[in-house]
């Protein structure tokens, strides 16, 4: 019998809370309202037992629940992640997958980025664990969906953040030939449930594969930097479809390396944000422990 632990990840909205599984928990994409709409879903019923539950969403290998604003998620999310550990293990149903009904319809935008090359792609629900980047197709073994994009011909680079696809084009065509093409079969393939990431590559995101995390430095400098781009440059750099990991920092010439991903990497206003943004932000914050900030690609 399986054995299930939680990890609760934070959101870009404060209200709502993700509790991640080990294991998948259901085939499709499930959205609750009230305990009515939840008849199918046993765990979702219990959940709304909790008076702070205003919506539940159950998809992939996650649980994310939206809290009324009577509480703070800091004062119930231990509680509730420990409640759910129990609930899995108790091998009690999470949905009534046969006779559910309240599938979540999928839909699919597209979204200009300031990267005349990249488009992003907006699910409305989330289709990865973590950050995922393919610079091509054998990079992509773990990622069907990506795999099969790189088949069209101009297709460069692939990246998954949360609920969207960030795509880097060559040249040889124009957006607004190809990106209804592209938006199309997105939709298809999320629609036909089927696994953005593979279960080994949810697993490598967690356990710190090189592609998707920064490495975790013991030095204080290093990790104020990290907690400085997670808290106030990473949200910004995401709404433009892209993701910035900390590589390492030189103390000698105070210069702290970044990589940039998704629409940020190649962009031609990656050098101004570079400079002008989370160059003088650190420099703001940290004083003379930064002097200047490099992007290693892009």
């Amino acid at each position: 019998m399986r054995e299930y632990n939680i990890t609760v990840v934070e959101t870009n909205n404060p209200t709502i809370l993700k509790f991640e599984a080990n294991h998948f928990l259901v085939k499709d994409n499930y959205e609750y309202k009230n305990i009515d709409e939840a008849k199918e879903s046993p765990l979702a019923q219990q959940l709304f037992y909790l008076p702070f539950i205003k919506t539940v969403y159950i998809s992939g290998n996650f649980i994310a629940m939206e809290r009324f604003d009577i509480v703070e998620w800091n004062d119930v999310k231990d509680e509730v992640a420990q409640n759910l550990v129990e609930y899995l293990n108790s091998g009690a149903p999470v949905v009534l997958e046969s006779n559910a009904t309240k599938k979540v319809p999928i839909t699919v935008y597209a979204e200009v980025t300031p990267n005349p090359s990249v488009m992003k792609y907006v699910a409305n629900k989330a289709i990865v664990p973590g950050v995922f980047e393919f610079k091509n197709i054998d990079e992509a073994k773990n990622s069907e969906l990506a795999k099969q994009l790189f088949h069209f011909p101009f297709v460069k680079e692939v990246f998954f953040d949360q609920n969207y696809v960030s795509i880097t084009k060559y040249d040889m065509a124009e957006w607004n030939e190809v990106s209804m093409e592209l938006r199309e079969f997105i939709r298809a393939f999320l629609s036909d449930g089927k696994e953005v990431v593979s279960v080994d590559a949810s697993q490598a995101t967690k356990e710190g594969s090189t592609t998707s995390t920064e490495p975790q430095p013991q030095d204080e400098t290093s990790q104020q930097i990290i907690n400085i781009l997670d808290e106030y440059v990473k949200p910004a750099v995401a709404s433009d479809g892209g993701n910035i990991l900390f590589q390492s920092y030189e103390e000698e010439s105070k210069t702290v390396n970044v990589i940039l991903q998704g629409a940020c990497s190649g962009c031609p206003s990656s050098t101004f944000t570079l400079k002008n943004g989370i160059e003088t932000m650190l420099k703001n914050m940290l004083g003379d422990k930064v002097n200047e900030v490099v992007a290693l690609n892009g």
